[in-house]
């Protein structure tokens, strides 16, 4: 009896709270001249500050209308704009601006959905050794990180040189499908440099806690560094979740004018995966047992970043020079 009570408050109490709200915007437009999405667009400059305001405001709205808005094909983002420029009576001619801010922000809306469909669909596509096309990505992965040294063949314990677990690295990509793949070439392509500066310190044994006597002992031991291919697919992982629980979109409306796009998602996750080999310099753990624990501090330390509606995460490589921290 008490739980229903108290379920039967929380039900009233949001209807109060729901029906305060409207009569709220009513009483504001009345005295502003302005409807919410105009206030918005007017007392917030492009970024996600406000495509997130303009966001929750569509997906709110008691008018079908605009909360379809949210969900619409990029293709019918413009005729969206004027359905609703119509319906608010708003005269696009005395507010040129209004209908600029409205279209960018929804692109930006309707982009970040489109950007999880196509995260998603390279996430679930397997890596198939029979595909030449899956095994060119492969053999361009190699060439970028081992310029200097040929496969002795397909099967070879060489790829563990640049981080597999085993002779075929196909086994490894089974949890993130291609999109694994796909990330750790954009990273060696498009900022080679650092790809190699990254994979070079990953081969290197940690050692500062360790005497002279216990360097020479545990030198050769693999496990006190970290393999650079298996990290990249599990920070993958992470740039994903990040993707899908809606947290990348601070960064991505932030830097993306418009529709974000596959190179937005990737250019983060090369950022990640050079913060990240930062951070577990920094946190500088005794072996790689407590790389989860590593892990599971540094995507803490990204969501509280991505809290702030300001942040852009900035990256220090050539491909993200555009990305900047606002």
């Amino acid at each position: 009896m008490k739980h229903f009570l108290r379920v039967l408050m929380q039900f009233f109490l949001y209807l109060y709270c729901k029906c305060l709200w409207r009569s709220l915007k009513f009483v504001i437009r009345k005295m502003t001249g302005r409807c919410e999405l105009q206030r918005i667009c007017y007392n917030n400059k492009p970024g996600a500050r406000r495509t997130l305001k303009i966001e929750s405001s569509l997906k709110f709205s008691k008018t079908e209308l605009l909360q379809s808005a949210v969900t619409v094909h990029p293709d019918s983002v413009e005729k969206t704009i004027e359905d609703i420029m119509n319906l608010k009576k708003i005269n696009p001619d005395t507010n040129p601006q209004l209908g600029i801010s409205l279209q960018a922000s929804l692109l930006q809306i309707v982009g970040y959905r489109s950007l999880v469909a196509e995260v998603e669909k390279l996430r679930r596509e397997p890596y198939d050794s029979e595909n030449p096309e899956h095994e060119d990505l492969l053999l361009k992965l190699w060439k970028c990180l081992r310029p200097d040294a040929a496969l002795k063949g397909r099967i070879t314990k060489q790829w563990c040189e640049i981080g597999f677990q085993g002779s075929d690295p196909k086994t490894d990509f089974r949890g993130m499908g291609l999109l694994g793949l796909h990330n750790l070439l954009y990273f060696a392509e498009h900022d080679n440099a650092t790809a190699l500066q990254v994979l070079h310190d990953s081969l290197q044994p940690k050692h500062s806690k360790m005497s002279e006597l216990e360097w020479e002992k545990k030198k050769f031991d693999k496990a006190i560094g970290y393999s650079f291919a298996i990290v990249g697919i599990n920070i993958t992982d992470l740039t994903y979740s990040l993707l899908v629980s809606g947290a990348l979109k601070t960064h991505l409306y932030n830097v993306a004018p418009e529709m974000p796009t596959l190179a937005h998602f990737q250019q983060t996750f090369c950022y990640l995966m050079q913060e990240f080999h930062n951070f577990w310099t920094e946190e500088d753990p005794s072996d790689i047992m407590e790389f989860n624990c590593v892990r599971a501090k540094f995507h803490k330390r990204i969501l509280k970043q991505l809290r702030n509606p300001n942040m852009a995460l900035c990256p220090h490589f050539t491909a993200s020079d555009h990305l900047i921290n606002l």
